[in-house]
């Protein structure tokens, strides 16, 4: 498994769903088709992603840290 961070290649929108689909070793097609499906579902979903988007760093900014 891979840390978990937004990359900065194959994002759509921030990335989010990119990068959890690198951390758990499935396709990015696979993870956006879940959170669509999810989105059927009562929750907070859209709250979930902003947050993630937010908190998560970059890749370019986490391989910096990562010396």
């Amino acid at each position: 498994m891979t840390a978990l961070a937004r990359p900065t290649h194959g994002r759509m929108i921030g990335g989010v769903c990119a990068g959890l689909a690198r951390r758990f070793g499935t396709s990015a097609t696979t993870m956006r088709v879940i959170f669509v499906l999810s989105c059927l579902l009562p929750g907070p979903q859209f709250l979930l992603y902003i947050a993630l988007w937010i908190l998560l760093p970059s890749e370019d900014k986490a391989r910096v840290g990562n010396w």
